[in-house]
């Protein structure tokens, strides 16, 4: 009987092995340690990563941890565009980049993009940060001057935005 219950063990862990192997996949998360996740799938919605030097928080999908690597990866939906990531979400992925940095002092050498179709790997060069950062000072600009207000009409998308409660325009 003791020899069955091995076995059974044994079936039981590879069984869990091939669901873990194929749910990563899915996610489109590389190999490494998840260290840090913004999804209810695996478990608890970590707290927003904070940059006090840069005013910044975002909460990325994933951050993986492989070997000295740490990388944010941004995980959407919708088929990926024909001509590659779309520029917003390069600023995200950008975004989440500076946050890793900054919280876990290492620089991610690129981030990963994962739409529904098609996974990007986008390099995290100092071009790219130096876009992101003019981007930011914009933005701010924008939300001194009072030009800043939200940029959709969609009901849904309102619905389900993270800062939602602290919204003067929510749609609903």
């Amino acid at each position: 009987m003791s020899g069955f219950l091995a076995v059974l063990f044994i079936l039981l862990g590879l069984l869990a092995l091939m669901w873990s192997r194929s749910a990563r996949g899915n996610a489109g998360l590389p190999r490494g340690e998840v260290i840090y996740m913004d999804t209810r799938a695996w478990g608890p919605v970590e707290k927003p990563l904070f940059s006090a030097a840069y005013r910044l928080a975002g909460k990325p999908d994933y951050v993986v941890k492989d070997g000295r690597a740490i990388l944010p990866v941004e995980v959407k939906s919708s088929p990926a565009p024909a001509d590659g990531p779309r520029e917003s979400h390069v600023m995200q992925l950008a975004a989440y980049c500076l946050l890793v940095e900054e919280t876990y002092k290492r620089r991610p050498t690129y981030g990963i993009i994962k739409y529904a179709d098609r996974t990007f790997s986008v390099d995290n060069t100092d071009e790219l940060r130096s876009i992101l950062l003019d981007v930011l000072d914009d933005m701010r600009q924008a939300a001194d001057e009072g030009r800043a207000s939200r940029s959709h009409d969609d009901a849904r998308r309102c619905a389900g935005c993270g800062v939602r409660h602290a919204c003067d325009e929510r749609l609903a």
